[in-house]
């Protein structure tokens, strides 16, 4: 294996076997996938059970207790689990297209990440979405999405640039090449050598921060927003709430401010922060 593909999620089952099944389309075959699963259910469980027994790649399921929001405790633990030297990171409601992984694999640079993004769904179109779909990569083709009702938009050109013109236009994005959850990838060293994930952070950019420390320690990011392509499925955000979004401002004004390359509330934890969730043993 070369690549470790962490998928998280979290009581999304339905979303989360499109996104397996989309792994299993992959031309690229050197890769292992784990879950990281904050604290779902048994449907998600039986879910990641019957995949395992059905894709041809391995599955690791990475799980803790759901005592409240702890995406990056459970990203860490992932990270840990990881038996390769490269990851790329995406979420459990993004379906990668066939070259995704091959994007992810040949483009790894030494000093470097690479940074993705994503084509959103209407919620209508990402119902409709099947295996076969998927297989067939039907759902990456602008005329079967505008059959279903996607409407026209500058934004398609996102999922219908390929080879020359991907790489063109991402040169002249005006998007920064940030650490994006959802579509990134890294060198697992440099990840740890930054202490990985601030499990201080709640909803609201908490990939970035990541990021910001990675830059600072001389890690540069580059584009690949038009190459690398995944879907994302439509679905609410009920945890999303002002409160958190500043919280994690707060943390990131404080990485910029004192360029800082590693946090105290990592994958070594040498600290614990106010309210700080415990497990109970089993």
């Amino acid at each position: 294996m070369q690549l470790s593909v962490i998928i998280t999620t979290y009581n999304s089952p339905e979303w989360l076997e499109k996104v397996l099944w989309g792994f299993e389309a992959q031309s690229y075959r050197e890769f292992e996938v784990i879950i990281a699963d904050d604290g779902s259910g048994e449907p998600t469980h039986a879910l990641i059970e019957t995949m395992k027994a059905t894709v041809s790649y391995p599955i690791q399921h990475v799980w803790h207790e759901d005592i409240g929001f702890r995406k990056c405790t459970i990203l860490n633990k992932a990270i840990e689990a990881s038996q390769t030297d490269y990851l790329v990171f995406t979420d459990g409601d993004c379906i990668p297209r066939k070259d995704f992984l091959q994007v992810h694999a040949s483009r790894r640079e030494k000093g470097h990440f690479l940074s993705g993004g994503y084509f959103m769904l209407p919620m209508s179109i990402s119902r409709e979405i099947t295996k076969e779909n998927i297989l067939s990569q039907d759902c990456f083709r602008l005329s079967w999405l505008k059959a279903k009702g996607l409407p026209a938009s500058f934004k398609n050109s996102k999922i219908s640039v390929k080879g020359g013109l991907a790489e063109f236009m991402n040169a002249i994005t005006p998007t920064k090449a940030t650490w994006n959850g959802h579509n990134v990838s890294g060198w697992k060293a440099d990840i740890l050598a930054v202490n990985g994930y601030d499990e201080r952070m709640r909803y609201g950019a908490l990939d970035r921060e990541l990021g910001e420390r990675l830059m600072n320690k001389g890690i540069k990011g580059i584009q690949i927003r038009y190459s690398a392509i995944c879907i994302h499925l439509d679905h609410s955000r009920g945890y999303k709430n002002t409160k958190d979004i500043n919280f994690n401002k707060g943390i990131r004004k404080t990485t910029a401010e004192e360029k800082r390359t590693w946090t105290d509330f990592g994958i070594e934890r040498t600290h614990r922060f106010p309210n700080d969730p415990v497990e109970q043993p089993a």
